[in-house]
């Protein structure tokens, strides 16, 4: 009877109905910080900034998918910079070929990005590690030699719709509801937070538990019954879909798309600022994300050449592989718990060193009189034997 009403208390408790307190606090804290990057951000900085946060917005989604696919499912990809350019070639050619609403060229432009990503994902099929990172590397490498020919979208005619003899080249259209720099970066940070809820649904459901046993151990997960395959192509479909969105709203941010955007390294770097963060967990794609766009800009600001990032960079990811493999993410606030605890052990051993003077000062006249009451004791049963073994 007890255990019942054990058990039938802890489901009450646990019921949608009742939610605790403390179960609020963590999605209040995250609605809290959202509206402070749409509405007070914009508000108290300059264009130049808020122009770097959309960057930082679209970003994070790209370090998203690398996080999916690194972080969750253990396959490294270095070909995100490929995806993103083939979702901001598809978003601009669709948007200076049709009068389609942009919300739909994203949708659009997510979809044929991830199906040409799934055609990418099936030699992950076979490989893994080293050699699934080189053939995605080579892939990018590929892209980049692809749209150093074709280049990007102009608003010329054929199928490429490049012009190389128009002098004023058209600017890729914005959505109605965000032709200004600020609006366009609320509307990116928006769509940031739609991918982040989507890829958080996968990650808490089925496919998040399917990918974890395929990270920890694919033969494990096959003997378990789990389709490796299909989770395998699932991962890649929608790291390419919101990394498609991603560059479809990098063509509405830049308005003007060049080849030279998007080069080959990038993916390198964007594996390195995502392994910085923290692979393992969400929020390392906003540190990434931050680390790509805003530390630049900041760098550019001051009057800093940003060609120092490739050593900062480096710097950082050896760090990360030595010492802090959850990336910085995880590593910063146990640093700070240290500093803290630190702070207060030294802080109370200060306060603790008089009272253990005092206690140690009362305590040496115990243990004076307990050793004399010993010798005491042993003078007086010394003459005891003495008498015992002269009356044997």
């Amino acid at each position: 009877m007890a255990a019942t009403g054990v058990g039938s208390a802890e489901r009450s408790s646990l019921s949608p109905g009742r939610l605790q307190p403390r179960s609020l606090v963590r999605p209040a804290v995250i609605l809290a910080l959202l509206l402070l990057v749409l509405f007070l951000i914009p508000a108290i900085v300059s264009i130049y900034y808020v122009d770097a946060g959309t960057q930082v917005a679209i970003y994070a989604i790209v370090a998203l998918g690398l996080n999916v696919l690194v972080g969750r499912v253990g396959l490294v990809s270095l070909g995100q910079a490929a995806v993103l350019a083939m979702g901001a070639w598809v978003a601009a050619r669709l948007l200076f070929a049709t009068s389609l609403p942009f919300e739909v060229v994203l949708l659009i432009s997510g979809l044929i990005t991830m199906v040409l990503g799934g055609l990418v994902g099936l030699p992950a099929l076979r490989m893994s590690g080293m050699y699934l990172a080189l053939i995605t590397l080579m892939l990018a490498g590929a892209i980049t030699v692809a749209l150093a020919t074709i280049n990007f979208p102009n608003g010329g005619h054929g199928f490429s719709g490049y012009n190389g003899s128009l002098l004023h080249l058209p600017a890729i259209r914005r959505p109605a509801i965000a032709q200004s720099d600020p609006a366009f970066y609320r509307y990116s940070v928006i769509f940031a937070a739609l991918a982040f809820v989507l890829v958080l649904a996968h990650v808490r459901s089925r496919p998040g538990r399917a990918w974890a046993a395929i990270r920890q151990s694919e033969s494990a997960a096959l003997a378990a019954g789990i389709n490796t395959t299909v989770y395998k192509m699932w991962a890649f479909a929608l790291a390419s879909f919101i990394t498609g969105v991603a560059g479809a709203l990098l063509a509405g941010a830049n308005q003007f798309l060049y080849s030279i955007n998007f080069q080959t390294q990038d993916s390198i770097t964007i594996l390195a600022v995502v392994l910085m963060g923290g692979i393992f967990s969400l929020w390392g794609a906003i540190i990434a994300a931050l680390l790509m766009q805003l530390l630049p800009a900041l760098l550019n600001s001051w009057g800093v050449s940003s060609d120092w990032l490739l050593i900062l960079f480096g710097v950082g990811v050896l760090q990360v592989l030595t010492t802090a493999p959850a990336g910085l993410i995880d590593q910063v606030p146990k640093d700070i718990r240290r500093l803290g605890r630190g702070i207060r052990r030294l802080a109370g051993g200060g306060r603790a060193q008089p009272a253990d003077a005092a206690a140690s000062s009362d305590d040496a006249p115990a243990s004076a009189s307990a050793a004399l009451d010993g010798e005491r004791a042993a003078a007086v049963a010394a003459p005891e034997s003495e008498r015992a073994g002269e009356g044997s």
